[in-house]
């Protein structure tokens, strides 16, 4: 029988469910370890496990995620052992009835390939600080793998029912992220050619696009950042639009055009250039001409610039023609520079009765004599960052708010 705590969340399933189509559900409990790692395969070079159950089990069909419980040291995978060693449930696993004794695995696919991969000797746990493998168990701690029952609901339904249940079963807290989800949505021909190519880890290609892209192949960064680039951001409706499609040539012709454009104006590569907006930029400026020697000057330039806080907005700066300063957050004067210069301006202007911000000071306006005070006066540069003034205090001079930000806007 479920425990409380896989009774509570079998009854937000229902909660959630109610009202949609109905999928028929039945509860098995007789298969155990040795049942579902039969016949176990697992594909080293797609990163996923494949059939099990004797064959009858396909354990990542095309919706599912990519196996990830091996990353970050394989901690996870390390996880499900020792809840198995320690005679803890796994959990409930969900299998899709899709023919007579043909199942895939609607929901657990991480846990059962981490289960095949140990017992096949893929990876070790560690019992302090020494391996093991599953073959250097004692007899006795691969029986209690082995005789280890699941708890396994077989689900039964149309396709548009199946998928409905599958990403209501994630919405209830099992965690895929949004281009996961997505890709189980909208399955067939189009996703299994686009995971093949973006979310394969031992693509070629995968340490070019980490310069550029913030994320890992394993969780579909890749391919979520190729889709949308190519459709402006509607990823939804682009693959809805193309699920039938036997060919991904746009969808790679579009992606490798923005990173050619990126390499071929920006010659240097920062770290700073992970994660930027590449796709929006490509569509703004890769109709004008670039010089990637003078660009590169730049970048090292503006790298180097201790008054430039912002180094990712460096690239944006200079594609834009270097007149955005914003994108650059240029440092502004400290507290103890900013009241130097206040106290500075604000006795010379006494003593000459006009006003301690120099642009009213020769004003027409009846500000022309005012003295403010120091929370109504921003710090500026006298000589603009812009035309190589820095930010030492010999450049630094008070301004009225007004018209410092008027100033700011010219």
């Amino acid at each position: 029988m479920p425990d409380v705590r896989q009774r509570c969340h079998l009854t937000q399933l229902n909660a959630r469910w109610k009202g949609k189509q109905e999928v028929k559900t039945s509860l098995r409990t007789e298969l155990t370890v040795a049942h579902i790692c039969e016949g176990f395969v697992y594909n080293q070079l797609e990163g996923k496990g494949l059939f099990g159950l004797g064959g009858k089990l396909t354990i990542q069909p095309e919706y599912q995620r990519n196996y990830i419980y091996a990353d970050k040291g394989g901690s996870k995978e390390q996880a499900v052992i020792h809840s198995l060693l320690k005679g803890y449930p796994l959990g409930l696993i969900y299998f899709n009835k899709v023919a007579k004794d043909k199942f895939e695995v609607l929901d657990g696919q991480q846990r059962i390939t981490s289960v095949g991969r140990f017992v096949t000797d893929k990876f070790a746990i560690m019992d302090g600080a020494n391996p093991k493998f599953f073959t250097s168990l004692t007899k006795d701690e691969q029986k209690n793998i082995n005789e280890s029952k699941l708890l396994i609901y077989e689900c039964e339904g149309t396709e548009t029912e199946i998928k409905q249940w599958f990403e209501t079963i994630n919405i209830a807290g099992v965690p895929l992220n949004d281009q996961e989800l997505l890709n189980a949505i909208y399955s067939g021909p189009f996703v299994s050619l686009a995971k093949a190519e973006f979310s394969n880890s031992q693509n070629a290609n995968v340490q070019k696009w980490s310069a550029y892209i913030k994320g890992s192949a394993n969780r579909q960064d890749f391919l979520e950042r190729a889709l949308d680039w190519v459709s402006k951001g509607d990823i939804g409706g682009y693959m809805s639009a193309h699920r039938n499609d036997d060919t991904i040539k746009p969808l790679k012709n579009y992606f490798n055009s923005v990173l050619d454009w990126v390499s071929a104006v920006f010659v240097d590569v920062l770290p700073e250039m992970r994660g930027l907006e590449w796709g929006r930029l490509y569509e703004t400026y890769h109709g004008k001409s670039y010089d990637p020697k003078k660009i590169s000057n730049e970048v090292n330039r503006l790298a180097a610039d201790d008054c430039v806080t912002n180094g990712k907005g460096i690239f944006e700066f200079l594609l834009g023609g270097s007149v955005d300063t914003k994108l650059l957050n240029i440092r502004v004067f400290d507290a103890k520079v900013s009241r130097a210069a206040y106290a500075r301006q604000t006795q010379a202007a006494e003593s000459k009765g006009k006003s301690n911000c120099p642009l009213c000071a020769v004003g027409h306006d009846a500000n022309k004599k005012r003295i403010y005070k120091f929370e109504e006066m921003d710090a500026d540069h006298v000589s603009a960052w812009s035309k190589g003034g820095d930010s030492s205090a010999k450049n630094c001079q008070m301004l009225c708010t007004t018209h410092n930000r008027a100033k700011g806007n010219r």
